[in-house]
């Protein structure tokens, strides 16, 4: 089985920060669809991300505040996980629940490196 990255933009509403029960039944969602995942032995980790961070870049070693993206373009989260196929792998990412916010999930093969 070959390792992939689902990573996950936007799907969030707001609503859910002044609520806390729609947040506690929206994590619920995550979980299950995890532990789908896990009970198949296709689940490697995955954590969500914090707002906060910079960003490194250039020859000369640049520091900016970031990242600053559109809502619905920054990154939350990420999943490491394991599939026979990038069609496959697709087809798990299809469960994600930030679709019902309008989310999306970036599918990448990890390439394979022998040094």
């Amino acid at each position: 089985m070959k390792e992939y990255l689902f990573i996950f933009r936007g799907g969030d509403d707001p609503g859910m920060r002044e609520s806390p029960a729609m947040m506690q039944a929206h994590l619920m969602k995550w979980k299950h669809w995890i532990d789908a995942i896990a009970a198949e032995g296709k689940y490697i980790t995955g954590q969500p991300l914090t707002t906060a961070g910079k960003v490194v870049y250039g020859k000369k070693i640049k520091i900016t505040d970031g990242p600053y993206a559109e809502g619905k373009e920054m990154i939350g989260g990420y999943f490491l996980i394991k599939a026979g196929s990038l069609d496959e792998a697709v087809e798990m990412s299809k469960g994600c629940p930030g679709f019902e916010y309008d989310g999306s999930v970036e599918v990448r093969e990890i390439m394979q490196v022998t040094l």
